[in-house]
């Protein structure tokens, strides 16, 4: 129709203006932190795979004798026909890792917290939501009819103040936020989230997403803590895992009720049988090589330490330079020097905080890391 056209054209119009539209650009992975685009080869410095486990001979192996074993996909929604055996075999593990009594797998980390959140709230519960928090626990939040309340980024005393005002109007409360920021790198005090959840009869739920696998020799964000009660322990399997697909791990009680009512999971068709075999693969590599699960954070370390940056609590360091326009000059510039960090522009970070998102995984070379710095240190002088 000639008004949708045109709705989408003005649409991409305005965003061209802002320098906010996307592009898909063509990438393909090789070993180590190396990516090709338009023919040219690159260290990537914008992958999530932290410890390039998505390129270890054992995960293909892994992933392709599950693929000829059982079929390229699931089929159907694992309530139907789906749920074929290594998926019960993940969970376990996973489980395991998290120190949990269950888990529950599901098609991505997106469609888990879609799913988890409403399940759990809905009209006349109150979920409140770090400033900070991914998008996809957003969307779950608006998805449950709950009352959301944000509350500023990693201010216990900000939750506090705002439990007190909605927790005695309120059925059930949960508090959800990132145990590692995605675009931030920053850590979650989920030792004191979880003594103010527990005075307030609230339940926690935190993604460690970008957490798992590279912190506290591979458990991820929670085992920082080990006094905390998080309840709710969601991730993916699509970063350090170097998989596809997201979890959730809590009591069994939590995780029968999901396999029963997550519409997420009940609707959607199962993980593909090599995913959760490469997933198994990994797990494995995770637990048994604890200095490999050190390497990102050190990286990371070493290139705040070079910058003058504060020190690196995770494998992502944010260089934010303000606007779209001087993200992207900057992504550009690094470009034709052979590195590749992605400009991050709004709506993924807040107005006027667009920026350099520089991610660390175990294959980058120390000498690349130092190379990287000085090239953002030139352009950061360049534009002061």
């Amino acid at each position: 129709m000639q008004s949708l056209d045109a709705f989408a054209g003005e649409k991409l119009a305005t965003l061209e203006a802002k320098s906010l539209r996307r592009w898909l650009k063509p990438t393909r992975r090789h070993d180590g932190a190396v990516v090709e685009r338009a023919g040219r080869r690159l260290i990537s410095f914008s992958c999530n795979d932290y410890l390039g486990l998505s390129q270890h001979p054992q995960v293909r192996a892994a992933a392709a004798e599950a693929a000829l074993n059982y079929g390229a996909g699931a089929a159907a929604s694992r309530l139907v026909t789906g749920d074929h055996p290594l998926l019960g075999d993940l969970e376990k593990r996973l489980a395991r890792l998290k120190g949990t009594e269950a888990a529950c797998v599901f098609g991505s980390g997106y469609l888990a917290n879609t799913g988890v959140i409403p399940t759990l709230t809905g009209p006349g519960d109150v979920v409140l939501v770090d400033a900070l928090a991914h998008a996809c626990i957003w969307a779950g939040a608006q998805l449950s009819g709950a009352k959301i309340v944000k509350f500023a980024h990693n201010d216990v005393a900000d939750l506090e103040r705002l439990l007190n005002a909605e927790r005695p109007l309120a059925r059930h409360a949960l508090v959800a936020t990132d145990g590692v920021f995605s675009m931030d790198g920053d850590i979650a005090p989920l030792d004191r989230l979880s003594d103010l959840c527990a005075r307030h009869d609230a339940w926690l739920l935190s993604d460690d997403a970008h957490g798992v696998g590279v912190l506290a020799e591979g458990r991820g964000s929670a085992a920082l803590f080990p006094g905390a009660q998080i309840p709710l322990q969601m991730g993916t399997l699509s970063k350090a895992l170097g998989s596809y697909g997201g979890y959730l791990c809590g009591s069994q009680a939590v995780v029968d009720l999901l396999k029963t009512r997550a519409r997420t999971l009940v609707y959607a068709t199962g993980l593909p049988p090599a995913s959760a075999a490469a997933a198994l693969a990994a797990l494995d590599l995770i637990e048994t090589q604890p200095a490999l699960t050190a390497r990102p954070l050190a990286k990371a370390r070493l290139f705040t330490k070079k910058l003058g940056l504060p020190e690196a609590e995770s494998p992502i360091v944010p260089v934010v330079l303000g606007s779209a326009e001087a993200a992207l000059s900057a992504s550009t510039a690094l470009e034709a020097q052979g590195f590749l960090v992605v400009a991050i522009r709004p709506p993924t970070v807040p107005e006027s905080t667009a920026r350099l998102r520089v991610a660390f995984n175990a294959a980058h070379e120390d000498a690349d890391v130092i190379r990287l710095a000085d090239a953002i240190a030139a352009l950061r002088g360049r534009a002061a």
